[in-house]
């Protein structure tokens, strides 16, 4: 239970780090929904899908790769130095070569090229950032993780305020701000905010680059690689699964509505951001802790106690923010217009709630070094996830996409389930799994689709499911939250 404290002890500040910044990031919906038409927050969202393609390809598994070797190598120094060589050299090559064929990117992307010098200069500083953030994590500093993160979206936060609503303003009595100030330029603020806080944060490491011992070790290096090949395969799946859905939908809908259903879509998407807050958050918790802790003789009894309550706190807030999701889009979307993709809100919860899932059941090819699984598996769900969009789209627009997001991260949970039992056997509670699971899920698609804004019958249902938890769990979870 000791290390089960630790690690929830830890999730928490990583939770702060992930539900604050997110919760900022948050009062954006509402600035964009109210600012922009439908059509303009779905440009923004096909250009930050595709930032969030070339992110994954950019990092090429060096994240993962270093916490890998960072706890198993006895020259932790060279690991840090090498994976940060690496990124550096690979980003200063990815971005002479952007900027020399920024015209091609634009027309292969779609993305108007008057934004490709942002879109370049956000991706090179963020992944300059990725292995200080790595190596802040792998010290197990999480307070440190927790206020640069925070940062970084408050003053992306701020700026996007200043730009959109209050610098129209000031060029009317000012002429400073009147030369600064250029009308219809919101979107391109946007980008320029995100600019400044990735610039700022990578200032702010500067002294995790002015300490380190530049020593490159080829031999190290072709481990690193070989070793997060597979994990950069499986991030090109997991991306395409996450946000390859709004770029076809702008490719695949007639082009008068393309983006305003793209719009429409991603904002309603954001209201299951509260799943993958916590599945983020988790997942942030325990992947130093699997490494750290593998070796340890209960490693696997650990292991499959820490997916039940994930299971079990993942399945209560799909059912919560289910039955509240119609009073939190009022909060969040301005409007109504947007209301329209509301539908496909269950089933982005549900779909992130098997990827949290399938993130806790992986630990078996992490810590067995059978990361070519990962490439297989989301290779797998890229495939559903493709097929599904492409057949889907134009005959049911974003609720396809919702549709294909949750089909692609429930078979890559179940494939991941069956291997790992075959290679790695983890001794999981799969009744109590399971019903949690399927009872939230049937709750939640019950309430929804049949029984919506039944606030008195969804708060019920809520109780009993929180009932039932307390009635299967409560000798250990006072046992988890006694003090040390």
């Amino acid at each position: 239970m000791a290390l089960l404290q630790k690690l929830f002890k830890q999730t928490f500040i990583y939770g702060i780090a992930t539900v604050v910044p997110k919760m900022l990031s948050f009062l954006l919906i509402p600035l964009y929904t109210y600012y922009l038409p439908t059509e303009g927050f779905g440009e923004v969202a096909i250009v930050f899908a595709w930032i969030a393609v070339f992110n994954v390809v950019l990092a090429y598994g060096m994240e993962t790769s270093f916490f890998r070797f960072f706890h198993q190598e006895n020259f932790r120094k060279e690991v840090v130095a090498t994976s940060s060589i690496s990124l550096i050299i690979s980003t200063g090559l990815f971005m002479a070569l952007g900027f020399i064929l920024k015209d091609v990117i634009s027309e292969a992307t779609a993305i108007a090229s008057h934004y490709i010098v942002y879109v370049l200069l956000i991706l090179g500083l963020d992944a300059l950032v990725i292995i200080p953030f790595a190596w802040i994590r792998a010290t197990e500093r999480p307070r440190i993780f927790a206020i640069i993160k925070i940062g970084n979206v408050a003053v992306n936060l701020g700026l996007n305020l200043f730009f959109i609503i209050y610098l129209p303003k000031l060029a009317t009595k000012n002429g400073i701000f009147e030369a600064i100030y250029k009308p219809d330029f919101e979107i391109a603020y946007i980008f320029i905010s995100n600019l400044i806080a990735s610039a700022l944060t990578l200032l702010v490491m500067l002294p995790f680059y002015l300490k380190l011992k530049y020593r490159f070790n080829p031999e190290l290096w072709k481990k690193m690689i070989s070793y997060g090949a597979p994990i950069l395969i499986a991030g090109i799946g997991f991306v395409i699964n996450e946000v390859f859905d709004k770029i076809l939908l702008g490719r695949l809908l007639p082009e008068d509505i393309a983006k305003s259903e793209v719009g429409a879509y991603s904002a309603c998407y954001r209201l299951a951001l509260f799943m993958t807050l916590f599945a983020t958050a988790f997942r942030m918790g325990i992947e130093p802790f699997f490494f750290s802790h593998a070796k340890e003789k209960n490693s696997v009894q650990t292991y499959a106690m820490i997916t039940k309550y994930f299971v079990i706190f993942g399945s209560a807030i799909l059912i919560v923010i289910t039955v509240f999701s119609d009073l939190l889009k009022l909060l969040l979307i301005q409007d109504s217009s947007y209301f329209e993709a509301m539908t496909v809100v269950p089933m982005i919860l549900i779909a992130n709630l098997f990827l949290g899932i399938y993130h806790n059941l992986s630990v078996w090819y992490k810590v067995s070094d059978r990361t070519r699984f990962a490439a297989y598996i989301s290779i797998f769900g890229a495939v559903v996830t493709l097929i599904l969009n492409f057949w889907l789209i134009p005959y049911y627009s974003y609720v396809g996409s919702a549709i294909a997001t949750m089909a692609a991260y429930g078979s890559m949970m179940l494939l991941s389930f069956y291997f790992g039992r075959k290679y790695h056997p983890i001794p999981y509670d799969l009744s109590r799994i399971g019903s949690y699971l399927l009872l939230s899920i049937g709750f939640s698609v019950v309430y929804f689709y049949v029984f919506r804004n039944n606030y008195y019958l969804g708060s019920i249902l809520i109780l009993i499911f929180f009932a039932l938890i307390y009635y299967g769990e409560k000798d250990q979870l006072k046992q988890l939250l006694r003090r040390a």
